[in-house]
Protein backbone atom coordinates (compact mmCIF):
# COMPACT_ATOMS: atom_id res chain seq x y z
CA UNK A 1 0.00 0.00 0.00
CA UNK A 2 1.38 3.85 -0.56
CA UNK A 3 1.31 6.40 1.94
CA UNK A 4 0.06 10.32 1.54
CA UNK A 5 2.79 12.83 2.46
CA UNK A 6 1.94 16.98 2.34
CA UNK A 7 5.01 19.15 1.48
CA UNK A 8 4.33 22.53 1.79
CA UNK A 9 5.06 24.01 -1.67
CA UNK A 10 8.75 25.52 -2.09
CA UNK A 11 9.81 24.06 1.91
CA UNK A 12 11.43 21.22 2.80
CA UNK A 13 9.62 17.64 3.57
CA UNK A 14 9.78 15.87 6.50
CA UNK A 15 12.71 12.84 6.71
CA UNK A 16 10.63 10.09 4.97
CA UNK A 17 11.98 6.99 5.67
CA UNK A 18 12.93 3.92 3.31
CA UNK A 19 11.94 1.47 5.89
CA UNK A 20 8.92 0.16 7.55
CA UNK A 21 8.14 0.05 11.56
CA UNK A 22 9.32 -3.96 11.45
CA UNK A 23 12.50 -3.01 9.72
CA UNK A 24 13.86 0.04 11.89
CA UNK A 25 13.69 -2.92 14.60
CA UNK A 26 16.12 -5.43 13.11
CA UNK A 27 19.61 -5.60 12.29
CA UNK A 28 20.08 -5.17 8.71
CA UNK A 29 22.72 -6.47 6.70
CA UNK A 30 24.09 -4.69 3.59
CA UNK A 31 21.00 -3.17 3.11
CA UNK A 32 20.72 -0.85 -0.62
CA UNK A 33 18.46 1.69 -1.11
CA UNK A 34 17.11 3.18 -4.20
CA UNK A 35 14.77 6.41 -4.48
CA UNK A 36 12.79 6.75 -7.75
CA UNK A 37 10.37 10.28 -8.42
CA UNK A 38 8.08 11.34 -10.98
CA UNK A 39 11.44 12.07 -13.02
CA UNK A 40 12.96 9.41 -12.27
CA UNK A 41 15.92 7.68 -9.83
CA UNK A 42 16.72 10.38 -7.39
CA UNK A 43 20.50 11.17 -6.49
CA UNK A 44 21.87 13.56 -3.78
CA UNK A 45 23.78 14.85 -6.91
CA UNK A 46 20.86 17.23 -7.24
CA UNK A 47 20.78 20.19 -4.88
CA UNK A 48 17.08 19.67 -4.08
CA UNK A 49 17.05 15.77 -2.90
CA UNK A 50 19.70 14.88 -0.13
CA UNK A 51 19.70 10.70 0.91
CA UNK A 52 21.25 9.71 4.01
CA UNK A 53 23.59 6.94 3.96
CA UNK A 54 20.49 5.10 5.91
CA UNK A 55 18.01 5.79 2.57
CA UNK A 56 16.19 8.29 4.52
CA UNK A 57 15.39 11.05 2.25
CA UNK A 58 14.70 15.10 2.36
CA UNK A 59 13.66 16.81 -1.00
CA UNK A 60 14.23 20.71 -0.88
CA UNK A 61 12.57 23.45 -2.04
CA UNK A 62 9.60 21.03 -2.97
CA UNK A 63 7.55 21.11 -6.00
CA UNK A 64 7.35 17.86 -7.72
CA UNK A 65 3.99 16.03 -6.62
CA UNK A 66 3.43 12.64 -7.29
CA UNK A 67 4.66 8.74 -6.58
CA UNK A 68 7.99 8.50 -4.84
CA UNK A 69 9.31 4.64 -4.17
CA UNK A 70 11.71 3.31 -2.67
CA UNK A 71 13.87 0.32 -3.13
CA UNK A 72 15.84 -1.40 0.18
CA UNK A 73 17.55 -3.99 -0.63
CA UNK A 74 18.59 -5.98 2.40
CA UNK A 75 19.90 -9.46 4.44
CA UNK A 76 18.66 -10.14 8.17
CA UNK A 77 21.64 -12.75 8.23
CA UNK A 78 24.84 -13.06 6.27
CA UNK A 79 24.00 -16.45 4.67
CA UNK A 80 20.40 -15.75 4.16
CA UNK A 81 19.46 -14.42 0.24
CA UNK A 82 19.07 -10.34 -0.44
CA UNK A 83 15.36 -9.71 0.50
CA UNK A 84 14.19 -6.88 -1.86
CA UNK A 85 11.26 -4.41 -0.67
CA UNK A 86 9.56 -1.74 -2.03
CA UNK A 87 7.67 1.45 -0.53
CA UNK A 88 5.60 3.70 -2.12
CA UNK A 89 4.46 7.34 -1.01
CA UNK A 90 2.55 9.58 -2.78
CA UNK A 91 3.87 13.01 -2.02
CA UNK A 92 1.55 15.99 -2.86
CA UNK A 93 2.29 19.76 -2.42
CA UNK A 94 0.19 22.02 -0.57
CA UNK A 95 -0.24 25.30 0.18
CA UNK A 96 -2.18 27.44 2.97
CA UNK A 97 -5.48 29.25 1.58
CA UNK A 98 -5.10 32.66 0.69
CA UNK A 99 -8.15 34.47 2.35
CA UNK A 100 -9.64 37.98 1.29
CA UNK A 101 -13.07 40.38 2.23
CA UNK A 102 -15.17 40.83 -0.39
CA UNK A 103 -17.42 43.79 0.55
CA UNK A 104 -20.60 45.80 -1.28
CA UNK A 105 -21.97 48.88 -0.50
CA UNK A 106 -24.41 51.43 -1.97
CA UNK A 107 -24.16 54.79 -2.76
CA UNK A 108 -27.24 57.18 -3.79
CA UNK A 109 -25.57 58.97 -6.80
CA UNK A 110 -25.64 61.01 -10.39
CA UNK A 111 -28.30 60.11 -13.03
CA UNK A 112 -26.54 56.81 -14.12
CA UNK A 113 -25.40 58.24 -17.53
CA UNK A 114 -23.27 60.79 -16.02
CA UNK A 115 -19.70 60.86 -15.84
CA UNK A 116 -19.38 62.23 -12.58
CA UNK A 117 -20.15 58.38 -11.77
CA UNK A 118 -16.90 57.20 -13.26
CA UNK A 119 -14.90 59.83 -11.42
CA UNK A 120 -16.22 59.00 -7.69
CA UNK A 121 -15.65 55.42 -9.23
CA UNK A 122 -12.03 55.92 -9.04
CA UNK A 123 -12.16 57.92 -6.24
CA UNK A 124 -13.64 55.88 -3.84
CA UNK A 125 -11.08 53.14 -4.15
CA UNK A 126 -7.84 55.40 -4.22
CA UNK A 127 -9.23 56.85 -0.87
CA UNK A 128 -10.29 52.75 0.81
CA UNK A 129 -6.37 52.15 -0.65
CA UNK A 130 -5.18 55.00 1.31
CA UNK A 131 -7.00 53.49 4.39
CA UNK A 132 -5.02 50.06 4.14
CA UNK A 133 -2.04 51.40 2.43
CA UNK A 134 0.24 51.12 6.13
CA UNK A 135 -1.33 47.40 6.00
CA UNK A 136 0.23 46.38 2.38
CA UNK A 137 -3.69 45.40 1.78
CA UNK A 138 -5.03 46.24 -1.41
CA UNK A 139 -8.70 47.07 -2.66
CA UNK A 140 -9.56 46.18 -5.64
CA UNK A 141 -12.68 47.30 -7.75
CA UNK A 142 -14.67 44.38 -8.46
CA UNK A 143 -18.02 45.54 -9.81
CA UNK A 144 -20.02 48.95 -10.17
CA UNK A 145 -23.79 48.83 -11.29
CA UNK A 146 -26.20 51.82 -11.75
CA UNK A 147 -29.67 51.18 -11.29
CA UNK A 148 -33.13 53.43 -10.58
CA UNK A 149 -34.24 52.18 -7.58
CA UNK A 150 -37.89 52.42 -6.42
CA UNK A 151 -37.87 53.69 -2.84
CA UNK A 152 -40.86 53.04 -0.30
CA UNK A 153 -43.69 55.16 -0.77
CA UNK A 154 -41.20 57.34 -2.52
CA UNK A 155 -40.31 57.92 -5.95
CA UNK A 156 -36.95 56.72 -8.32
CA UNK A 157 -33.49 57.37 -7.20
CA UNK A 158 -30.37 56.72 -8.57
CA UNK A 159 -28.01 54.24 -6.83
CA UNK A 160 -24.82 52.75 -7.63
CA UNK A 161 -23.91 49.29 -6.16
CA UNK A 162 -20.00 49.00 -5.40
CA UNK A 163 -18.33 45.38 -5.28
CA UNK A 164 -14.80 45.30 -4.08
CA UNK A 165 -12.27 43.44 -2.43
CA UNK A 166 -9.79 43.77 -0.08
CA UNK A 167 -6.36 41.54 0.12
CA UNK A 168 -3.26 41.24 1.97
CA UNK A 169 -0.10 41.63 -0.40
CA UNK A 170 3.08 39.29 -0.16
CA UNK A 171 4.90 39.68 3.09
CA UNK A 172 7.93 40.62 0.92
CA UNK A 173 6.21 43.51 0.30
CA UNK A 174 5.55 44.67 3.95
CA UNK A 175 8.60 46.88 4.84
CA UNK A 176 7.46 48.36 8.01
CA UNK A 177 9.17 46.77 11.02
CA UNK A 178 6.83 44.79 12.86
CA UNK A 179 6.48 41.99 15.15
CA UNK A 180 6.55 38.55 13.71
CA UNK A 181 2.38 38.08 14.82
CA UNK A 182 1.57 41.87 13.20
CA UNK A 183 3.30 40.62 9.77
CA UNK A 184 1.21 37.89 9.61
CA UNK A 185 -1.42 38.21 6.30
CA UNK A 186 -4.29 37.16 7.85
CA UNK A 187 -3.46 39.80 10.66
CA UNK A 188 -3.13 42.69 8.37
CA UNK A 189 -6.53 41.62 6.67
CA UNK A 190 -8.18 41.35 9.67
CA UNK A 191 -7.11 45.23 10.30
CA UNK A 192 -7.38 46.37 7.17
CA UNK A 193 -11.25 45.12 7.48
CA UNK A 194 -11.77 46.86 10.60
CA UNK A 195 -10.74 50.47 8.85
CA UNK A 196 -12.59 49.78 6.08
CA UNK A 197 -16.04 48.99 8.29
CA UNK A 198 -15.09 52.15 10.30
CA UNK A 199 -14.24 54.16 7.03
CA UNK A 200 -18.07 53.94 6.40
CA UNK A 201 -19.54 54.29 9.87
CA UNK A 202 -17.87 57.53 9.98
CA UNK A 203 -19.37 58.41 6.53
CA UNK A 204 -22.73 57.64 8.00
CA UNK A 205 -22.46 59.67 10.80
CA UNK A 206 -21.47 62.60 8.96
CA UNK A 207 -24.79 62.02 6.86
CA UNK A 208 -26.50 61.81 9.87
CA UNK A 209 -25.53 64.87 11.51
CA UNK A 210 -24.96 67.44 9.25
CA UNK A 211 -28.05 70.39 8.77
CA UNK A 212 -27.07 70.73 5.29
CA UNK A 213 -29.11 68.90 2.91
CA UNK A 214 -27.46 66.03 1.51
CA UNK A 215 -24.70 65.77 -1.76
CA UNK A 216 -25.83 64.38 -4.60
CA UNK A 217 -23.50 61.28 -3.63
CA UNK A 218 -23.72 60.19 -0.51
CA UNK A 219 -23.11 56.11 1.41
CA UNK A 220 -26.45 54.43 1.88
CA UNK A 221 -26.36 53.82 5.74
CA UNK A 222 -26.72 49.87 6.23
CA UNK A 223 -25.98 48.77 2.89
CA UNK A 224 -22.35 47.77 3.68
CA UNK A 225 -22.34 43.81 3.28
CA UNK A 226 -18.83 41.95 3.64
CA UNK A 227 -17.81 38.03 3.39
CA UNK A 228 -14.77 36.24 3.73
CA UNK A 229 -13.50 34.08 1.16
CA UNK A 230 -10.50 31.51 0.62
CA UNK A 231 -8.50 30.83 -2.32
CA UNK A 232 -6.39 28.23 -3.57
CA UNK A 233 -3.83 28.68 -6.60
CA UNK A 234 -4.37 27.70 -9.93
CA UNK A 235 -3.85 23.99 -10.28
CA UNK A 236 -4.64 23.49 -6.18
CA UNK A 237 -7.82 22.60 -4.27
CA UNK A 238 -9.34 21.66 -1.21
CA UNK A 239 -10.60 18.08 -0.76
CA UNK A 240 -11.60 16.89 2.76
CA UNK A 241 -12.54 13.70 1.57
CA UNK A 242 -9.61 13.16 -0.53
CA UNK A 243 -6.80 14.53 1.41
CA UNK A 244 -8.23 14.07 5.04
CA UNK A 245 -5.03 14.41 6.92
CA UNK A 246 -4.36 17.69 5.29
CA UNK A 247 -8.37 18.69 5.21
CA UNK A 248 -7.97 22.66 5.16
CA UNK A 249 -4.84 22.58 2.63
CA UNK A 250 -4.45 24.19 -0.47
CA UNK A 251 -3.28 20.41 -2.04
CA UNK A 252 -1.94 19.76 -5.58
CA UNK A 253 -4.39 18.54 -8.18
CA UNK A 254 -4.38 14.81 -9.15
CA UNK A 255 -4.37 13.53 -12.42
CA UNK A 256 -7.39 12.98 -13.25
CA UNK A 257 -8.81 16.96 -12.20
CA UNK A 258 -8.24 20.59 -12.67
CA UNK A 259 -8.36 24.00 -11.41
CA UNK A 260 -8.07 27.36 -13.23
CA UNK A 261 -8.65 30.11 -11.37
CA UNK A 262 -8.14 31.06 -7.88
CA UNK A 263 -11.01 28.75 -6.77
CA UNK A 264 -10.95 26.38 -3.76
CA UNK A 265 -11.52 22.87 -5.96
CA UNK A 266 -10.14 20.64 -8.50
CA UNK A 267 -12.60 19.99 -11.04
CA UNK A 268 -13.04 16.40 -12.95
CA UNK A 269 -10.82 16.31 -16.04
CA UNK A 270 -10.62 12.57 -17.68
CA UNK A 271 -8.21 13.92 -20.10
CA UNK A 272 -5.25 15.71 -17.38
CA UNK A 273 -2.82 13.08 -16.51
CA UNK A 274 -0.07 15.81 -14.73
CA UNK A 275 -0.21 17.00 -11.13
CA UNK A 276 -1.25 20.64 -10.46
CA UNK A 277 -2.98 21.17 -13.94
CA UNK A 278 -4.51 24.64 -14.77
CA UNK A 279 -6.53 24.00 -17.74
CA UNK A 280 -8.38 20.38 -19.19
Amino acid sequence: FSVKVYVKLNHSSPRILCLTNHLRNLELIDPKFQWDGPGGGLSSENSSVEISPAGTLILRNFKWSGLYICSILYKLTAVQPYKNLLLKYFIYAYSDPETYYEFTVQYHTFPCNSYHNNYFETTLIQMLNQVVAELSCEVTLMKAECHHVKMQRGGLQNEVFFTFSVASLDREKYYRPCLESACDASHRLNKAKHLIERFFKKQAEISRKTSQPLPEVYYIEGTLQMVKIYRCYPGYGINALLHPDCPECCVVCSPGSYNPSNGIHCFQCDSSFIYGATSC
